[in-house]
């Protein structure tokens, strides 16, 4: 009845306020309306109704407020509780040692004791809820009891500390003033928070010091100890020629009290007491040791460039005798240090010299001596032959290393060539191609060296044709003709000769550089003059010309007769080989040379005797013309190299000649590869060395087997003899390391793809 009146989405106090408005107009219209109908009647039962509901409604309120205010009077307790816990963890962390701060996911200060930022008081009153970290830093690293290293300004600490703060977690010390150290720890919370703790480390880091100075004692004691141990007489000067260590026995073997000896006494004034007291075995030898004991500071100039000179002089080691009285003799070892300074040690030799003289008189026993001097000769000689065969073996093995990056370095600025514009980026390309070629030239005559003088090279003698490798020299060497502006030219014969042609295409190479390297103007002559039972090859040059002093040590190691040529100009090798080879040919060397005027070198080749005396053929034998470079046909190439680098510098250089290469570390991954893609390929590329001792030839023998005879092409960085014939057996291209581009496309060239 009274539904459309009250609004259920009103209070309930806002209901029985209605409610009640209704109940009072009703009442007064029963008052008012006494008419007959007896509408008063149903009125006054209306307002009972309503009566009722209200009451209904009042007892419904009640009940709401009491349950409001229970769950006041909870939210209340609950409140209490928090601040409880939160007054609990705020006595807790100010109860810790440390300075204690916690920062929100956001980075921004939550909480800290009263100790955080306590070591910084210029800042610990700005250090409060609310703070964001970076501010924090910002503060910490402009405060004025942070102690920054030499040269950080606040603002490269600051990035620092934001950069560490990334972590998951950092520990780090940092310097304050009063030299007192405190131990930073920041840590993430689950909720990726951040705690930080902040710890006096001042006494830890003091004891620590002490520490590290105990241990400096300790070894000052164990080197003095060591000093006193030893049977020689020994002091140690600085740089600046002073005093600096000495034992006792020093002071007995001088016959010099040992309470002269001061810490920072000068060598002059105790080698003045040497020279009073001692005689020297040779005249002017005194005068060389007040030159070595020299300060080096001393030395020249007193400006910086020449004072670094003279600090970078090196000092060989001296050594020499002193006599005192008619018998007593010490000797003494004057050694450089790299500090600067040097070490002294005296040696009494009294009885070994004594024991000497008794030797050298008795004659008797001569032969004895002899024959032990034959074993320690024998016994000399046995241990150089051991280190002559570990010296050979490493130089074999390392050939193979030297050698496979330095020819993937060559491939790779081989194959920029063609994608680099002119200019700049291709002069640097060819600086770059050059060094390299420099660095091969240096690695090949180093174990040319080697192997000469290892006594183990292998020579094979065979019958070649002369015309043919002085031609193939005088092509190589003609670009290097033309750029000094000389003439480079040969006059051949028809020739043939005995030798090993590996060997003799050596000298004659080396020989004919030489020449162009030390001729400026005028040009370098080849010729060939036919003798009774030999052939005598001849280089001529105009060059400087060498004196009659220096031929017996041009043909020594790293000897250069010209000391302002760079190390692109050679190492001093060549004549070295040179010699070292025409030696083991048995083939003779001659020199003529006239300075100014310039040098002849000769070579004496055995005529082949199957071929029948000519006489001299002196007519120019003109350079044949380079063909061009033509298209290389389609190939597929399978590329097997366990050498990363060479592996990816061969596959670059071939794509770019447009060859399809299927570039594999191993014969299994090979295998692999052709059963995927179902295509047999057209040529083998194959290193010898795959590493575990597998040969590259026997994987090439095995492809062939189940592919057909392909043509292959044989890598190896260690070329000889063996490996020469290993190669013809296998009908394989034999391409030496460094892999030169020009060979491998020729070889690559000659193919013809299955499809043409």
């Amino acid at each position: 009845m009274t539904e459309g009146l009250i609004d259920p989405r009103d209070s309930l106090e806002r209901q029985n306020e209605k409610l009640l408005k209704i109940t009072a107009t009703l009442m007064r219209r029963v008052e008012q309306d006494t008419d007959a109908s007896g509408l008063a009647y149903a009125q006054f039962e209306r307002a009972v109704l309503l009566e009722e509901e209200i009451r209904s409604r009042t007892r419904d309120l009640e009940r709401t407020l009491d349950l409001l205010n229970l769950s006041n009077a909870k939210l209340a307790e609950a409140n209490r509780e928090t601040e409880a816990a939160r007054a609990n963890l705020a006595n807790a962390i100010e109860t810790v040692q440390e300075g204690f701060a916690l920062f929100n996911a956001q980075d921004v200060l939550v909480m800290c004791n009263s100790r955080f930022g306590m070591h910084m008081p210029d800042i610990c009153a700005d250090l409060r809820p609310g703070l964001r970290f970076d501010s924090y830093v910002q503060l910490v690293s402009s405060s004025t009891a942070l102690s920054l290293p030499t040269g950080t300004p606040p603002t490269t600490w600051a990035a620092r500390r934001m950069a560490r703060h990334q972590d998951r977690s950092v520990m780090f010390n940092v310097r304050m003033t009063g030299n007192r150290w405190v131990q930073v720890s920041e840590h993430r919370t689950p909720d990726d928070g951040t705690v930080i703790l902040q710890t006096d480390v001042t006494d830890i880091m003091r004891i620590q010091h002490q520490e590290r100075e105990r241990i400096l004692d300790d070894q000052a004691r164990l080197i003095r100890a060591t000093l006193e141990h030893l049977n020689q007489g020994v002091c140690i000067f600085d740089q600046q020629a002073r005093l600096v260590g000495w034992n006792r026995l020093m002071g007995d073997l001088l016959s010099i009290p040992i309470g002269r000896f001061r810490i920072g006494s000068r060598f002059e004034g105790i080698f003045e007491r040497l020279r009073e007291t001692f005689t020297f075995a040779q005249a002017d030898i005194a005068d060389q040791v007040a030159d070595w004991a020299r300060p080096r500071t001393a030395l020249g100039d007193s400006s910086a460039s020449a004072k670094t000179t003279a600090d970078q002089r090196a000092r060989a080691p001296l050594s020499f005798d002193i006599q005192q009285g008619a018998t007593r003799v010490l000797t003494v070892f004057m050694q450089d240090m790299p500090d600067g300074g040097f070490v002294i040690s005296f040696t009494d030799v009294t009885a070994e010299r004594q024991a000497a003289r008794a030797m050298s008189e008795a004659r008797d026993t001569l032969e004895q001596r002899v024959l032990e001097r034959t074993l320690e000769l024998e016994d000399a000689l046995q241990a150089a032959e051991r280190a002559n065969a570990s010296k050979s073996r490493f130089v074999a093995a390392a050939s193979h290393d030297l050698l496979q990056p330095l020819s993937a370095a060559k491939l790779f600025v081989a194959a920029l060539e063609s994608e680099l514009p002119d200019g700049a980026p291709q002069d640097t390309l060819h600086k770059a191609a050059n060094a390299l070629d420099s660095v091969e030239t240096l690695v090949s005559a180093l174990l040319d060296i080697s192997r000469l003088d290892s006594g183990r090279a292998e020579v094979h003698v065979a019958p070649l044709d002369l015309d043919d490798l002085l031609g193939q020299l005088r092509d190589e060497m003609r670009p290097i003709a033309d750029i000094k502006g000389l003439t480079l030219r040969l006059r051949p014969s028809r020739a043939r000769v005995l030798s090993d042609v590996t060997y003799l295409r050596r000298i004659l190479q080396n020989l004919i550089s030489n020449a162009l390297r030390y001729t400026d103007q005028g040009g370098v002559l080849i010729g060939v003059r036919p003798r009774h039972a030999s052939v005598r090859v001849e280089v001529w040059d105009t060059g400087i010309g060498i004196a009659e002093r220096d031929r017996g040590r041009i043909f020594a190691e790293f000897q250069r007769l010209n000391a302002t040529a760079s190390a692109a100009d050679g190492m001093g090798l060549g004549l070295a080989i040179v010699e070292r080879a025409c030696a083991l040919l048995g083939h003779p060397l001659t020199l003529r040379s006239e300075v100014g005027r310039g040098t002849v070198f000769a070579i004496d080749l055995p005529r082949d005797a199957a071929q029948p005396k000519i006489g001299e053929a002196l007519l120019l034998d003109a350079a044949p013309p380079r063909p061009a470079a033509a298209q290389l046909p389609q190939l597929i190439a399978l590329l097997i190299v366990a050498d990363t680098d060479l592996r990816q510098a061969l596959s670059l250089t071939m794509e770019q000649w447009q060859i399809d290469v299927l570039p594999c570390a191993s014969e299994g991954e090979a295998r692999t590869l052709l059963a995927e893609i179902e295509v047999a390929p057209d040529v083998l590329l194959i290193d010898l060395h795959l590493g575990s001792n597998l040969s590259g030839a026997k994987v090439i023998e095995d492809l062939r087997r189940d592919l057909g005879p392909l043509p292959a092409c044989l890598m190896s960085a260690t070329p000889s003899p063996d490996i020469t014939t290993l190669a013809q057996g296998l009908e394989a291209q034999l391409f030496t390391k460094p892999i030169h581009t020009e060979q491998l496309r020729s070889f690559l060239n000659d193919l013809r793809s299955p499809q043409v």
